[in-house]
């Protein structure tokens, strides 16, 4: 994948796979201390220790659909080539937390991409899981919560163009204001 916000959308829907009803999403974005974090927990229905020992294999799938799963393979193997790395913990019926990073200014670190249209995107699909979406750089933090925008919207649709639009717009310009980087 070539922008980090696909490697979050793919990965955040392991986590909608896994029965997940809450997801946090919390991005380090620091040239201070050169590190492009990411950490993606749920509490979903986690993995054995056995499973997860093995889940780097791309061989390694719960998917029934095909017989390959490439997504945290190609993440570790991403977060490496730059310096960075890759750990997961999971519990059977409590959940996991994967972390990956990057230097942050290494050449070959790929660019962000469209995460504001990622996590829009995200909720909007699946308007029955909670999201808590934390962005912090070397200036501020932004966090951007799915039980307060649904309170906002007082009962209105995430799903509507409308609001689709009008939150990525937000997410954007609150990104912008704390300076997140690509």
């Amino acid at each position: 994948m070539k922008e980090l916000s696909l490697h979050v959308y793919d990965l955040m829907e392991n986590s909608i796979a896994a029965n997940a009803s809450l997801i946090e999403l919390t991005i380090t974005d620091s040239l201070k201390d050169n590190i492009y974090s990411f950490t993606i927990k749920d509490n979903g229905k986690g993995m054995s220790q056995e499973f997860l020992a093995k889940v780097t294999d791309p061989w390694t799938t719960t998917r029934t659909t095909r017989k390959v799963g490439i997504g945290l393979p190609l993440i570790k193997m991403n977060s490496e080539l730059c310096d960075g790395g890759m750990n997961i913990e999971s519990e059977l019926g409590k959940g996991t937390t994967l972390r990956f990073w990057f230097q942050h200014n290494h050449i070959d670190r790929p660019p962000m991409g469209d995460l504001a249209g990622t996590i829009v995107m995200l909720c909007a699909q699946h308007e029955d899981i909670h999201f808590i979406y934390k962005h912090i750089t070397d200036k501020d933090e932004y966090i951007f919560d799915t039980d307060e925008v649904k309170e906002a919207l007082d009962g209105m649709s995430m799903n509507d163009i409308n609001i689709i639009r009008y939150l990525k717009e937000m997410i954007q310009e609150n990104l912008e204001e704390i300076e997140y980087n690509e």
